[in-house]
């Protein structure tokens, strides 16, 4: 008897629990030196939105943004929901908001792809999206390639539907990313707009110097050392779920994303705005933060460097990141 209910009630919390991260979003932190960078910026990725509101007209969600002050704001696709139907007004009303006060970068995720791919049964829905965002001053990048200033390229890799199948999806090669965007920018600080995080050695082969992926919100239900319980491709524990990733000045960070869709649940896992701190590397030192404020440094001497906090130099790239304050849920 008393263990039902304390199922019941088990089970009570984390649907409650999972209604709230659904309803919030924490602001994850990244900062990352190279010489290739000329002056410092700051850069918002936002990933795997899918409708998701976050206030009236997306007060909240812009308000978080504005208080980073980005340089640009870079989008990693599946900014609505595209299965059986398919409504680009929510995507477009935010997208245009970020026009009007930021640079903004937009790339593809499976979500826009299939809206593409399936004009039998979406029309020229993605042609009308492409054109208003184009109109709105948006770089849309679907496989192609923009500037930010000087010393930052910005690329859009499509990835085909084969890249997303269930359980086994086929393998991707540099070969593949070169087809469709040539070959990486090498005297400028290379970002690649990938939505899956599945090819990490193959982007990093390419040449992308730090790679945006979403995809896998998050693993939907996080596990502390086992990582996300099971992404839409079906794969278990995946630690590349969220966070950062790799090392030798070749990174990827993925989101755990803004929305969900089919599996409408988060559990220890919220919502995600992604903030991204760029510095030149020429002639610093630095000192690395004590262990609380640090949430994944990329490869294992750079985890001890930081474990340690030591004075380190290096003439290529650096990193760390830092977890900020969870905004308020306005249930």
């Amino acid at each position: 008897m008393w263990k039902w209910i304390a199922a019941a009630w088990a089970g009570l919390w984390m649907c409650l629990r999972s209604a709230y991260e659904r309803r919030i979003f924490t602001t994850e932190k990244y900062e990352l030196w190279s010489e290739k960078i000329k002056k410092d910026r700051t850069l918002v990725f936002l990933s795997d939105l899918h409708d998701n509101q976050f206030g009236p007209g997306q007060r909240r969600l812009l308000a978080g943004i504005a208080r980073e002050k980005p340089d640009a704001v870079l989008i990693g696709g599946d900014t609505m929901v595209v299965k059986r139907r398919a409504d680009i007004h929510a995507a477009l009303f935010l997208v245009k908001k970020l026009a009007k006060r930021y640079p903004v970068y937009c790339g593809n995720g499976n979500h826009e792809n299939r809206m593409d791919r399936d004009r039998g049964r979406y029309g020229d829905l993605y042609d009308e999206y492409v054109r208003e965002l184009r109109k709105a001053g948006v770089r849309y990048l679907a496989d192609e390639s923009a500037d930010l200033g000087e010393d930052i390229r910005i690329s859009g890799v499509d990835l085909k539907e084969k890249y997303y199948e269930k359980v086994m999806p086929a393998s991707l090669t540099p070969g593949y990313i070169e087809k469709r965007l040539g070959k990486a920018e090498t005297g400028r600080y290379q970002i690649l707009l990938a939505h899956s995080p599945v090819f990490q050695r193959a982007y990093a082969r390419w040449g992308a110097d730090l790679t945006l992926a979403g995809h896998f919100h998050g693993g939907t239900v996080w596990l502390p050392g086992l990582g996300g319980l099971m992404t839409p491709q079906f794969t278990l524990f995946q630690k590349i779920c969220a966070g950062l990733h790799g090392r030798n000045g070749r990174y990827m960070i993925v989101s755990r994303g803004l929305g969900t869709h089919s599996i409408n649940i988060r559990l220890n896992n919220p919502s995600e705005l992604v903030v991204i701190k760029l510095h030149p590397a020429q002639g610093r030192l630095l000192r690395w933060p004590e262990p609380a404020g640090t949430s994944g440094a990329g490869g294992g001497e750079e985890r001890s460097a930081a474990a340690s906090g030591k004075r380190i130099y290096r003439p290529e790239e650096f990193c760390y990141t830092d977890k900020a304050q969870r905004e308020e849920a306005r249930l």
